[in-house]
């Protein structure tokens, strides 16, 4: 091989690397924009944004193309080289070893680095630039035979094996989800994020009853009440939808809207009852995700809970729904009062009638261990009774999960406080 072809070759090596980075490149950059820069370049009206977005809308087309034009390129170095390295170096039959190293690893190694991991690093950092640098010569190669007939037996058959995947489906548990979302909790990802990416996970195991207010909360009307005490009642709970019900909440007539009775604050002799609208009943075992879905069909904000025989155990809203999620949500008409005390580091006063749900999320458990053992229960004063088999005097107390929980009032009914000591493990 004379001069003139060893130079040649190296510059057709030099330039195969210099696609291979492009190619590479363009890989990390394309596949790095996110919202945020599709909405930039959409506000652009240069030919090249333009061109950027259109490849962006097939991203199995684009990345096919870069995939296809890597490898050929890649091979063609990698052959090159080879050949190049047989011309220069000669190797006796007990050079195995050295030639192995030399042409294996050290073709790798250089494809590697200058053909993948650099250019990726910087585009990544630059990624709009390296984009619409790089949008014509990508929208041109993918449009060129041999390159053109690949992408589309690839693309079609991926799309074809994605679509028998999606049949089969993918059997995953919730457990399995809540790890994967702990072992991909970044630095960068906010604690509230990284609250709701959990609340959503445990959303579809949610049951109502695990995310009502309780019957003796219920804040209802007697049908028989006279309108002026209605509006007083209205004014006080802050309520917008009220139940209305006839002797006891067991028989619920309907839900009051306080906006209904706005045009007749003048009469006092208003037939309010004309006003009710339809109640929704649900069993307090439904999932909240399938309630979400009720709601969201049937435009209602709030459900009654019944239990097995059809009595009424508790009350749930859109807004209970969708504080699994996104957490507490407060408005103008809450009640700001406290409804737990922390004494110190370790111990915490509640109300018996605290939920399960908030008590774990107060002194931060994942409660398993209770929800076990629970039974009926749904809130602390229930679960101590639940476990006890009675109701507890004052100063008794149960042990579980590393808590100890001490009746510290209760009567002949329930289970007023109870104060709850957390013991390191």
């Amino acid at each position: 091989m004379s001069d003139t072809s060893y130079i040649f070759s190296f510059v057709i090596l030099i330039i195969l690397l210099f696609i291979s980075a492009l190619a590479s490149g363009s890989e990390a950059a394309f596949f790095s924009i996110g919202p945020t820069e599709k909405e930039a370049l959409k506000q652009q009206k240069s030919k090249s944004s333009k061109l950027v977005l259109e490849l962006l809308d097939k991203p199995k087309e684009l990345l096919a193309t870069l995939l296809i034009t890597n490898n050929f390129v890649n091979i063609a170095i990698v052959i090159l080289t080879s050949t190049l390295l047989d011309k220069l170096l000669t190797f006796s039959n007990d050079d195995g070893t050295l030639r192995f190293l030399v042409e294996v690893v050290g073709i790798t190694f250089l494809i590697l680095l200058i053909g993948e991991v650099i250019p990726k690093i910087w585009s990544s950092n630059n990624s709009l630039s390296m984009a619409k640098a790089m949008a014509k010569p990508i929208s041109t190669i993918r449009n060129i035979p041999p390159i053109s007939w690949i992408k589309l037996f690839l693309v079609n058959g991926t799309n074809l094996i994605h679509k028998r995947a999606k049949r089969k489906g993918i059997n995953i548990t919730t457990d399995e989800l809540e790890q994967a979302i702990a072992l991909t909790k970044e630095e960068s990802t906010s604690e509230e994020e990284h609250k709701i990416l959990e609340g959503i996970v445990k959303f579809g195991n949610t049951e109502v009853s695990q995310v009502m207010q309780s019957r003796i909360q219920i804040i209802g009307i007697e049908q028989n009440t006279p309108f002026n005490i209605v509006l007083n009642t209205i004014l006080d709970s802050g309520y917008s939808r009220i139940p209305v019900y006839e002797k006891n909440l067991d028989n619920i007539k309907g839900i009051l809207y306080a906006k209904d009775l706005i045009p007749h604050l003048d009469n006092d002799s208003f037939e309010w009852l004309s006003k009710l609208q339809t109640p929704l009943f649900i069993p307090e075992n439904k999932k909240i995700d399938d309630l979400l879905k009720n709601f969201q069909n049937l435009k209602m904000h709030m459900a009654l809970v019944v239990d097995e025989y059809g009595g009424t155990c508790g009350l749930v809203t859109l807004e209970d729904v969708l504080e699994e999620i996104v957490g507490d949500i407060t408005d103008e008409f809450d009640d700001q009062e406290i409804v737990y005390t922390r004494i110190n580091q370790t111990t915490f006063l509640f109300e018996g009638r605290t939920t399960l749900m908030d008590f774990y999320k107060i002194i931060n458990v994942d409660g398993k261990k209770i929800d076990a053992v629970k039974g009926e229960a749904e809130t602390i004063g229930g679960f101590i009774v639940e476990t006890a088999g009675r109701i507890p005097m004052n100063n008794e107390s149960i042990e579980i999960d590393n808590l100890r929980l001490v009746v510290e009032s209760s009567d002949k009914k329930r289970v007023k406080m109870v104060k709850v000591i957390k013991k390191s493990n």
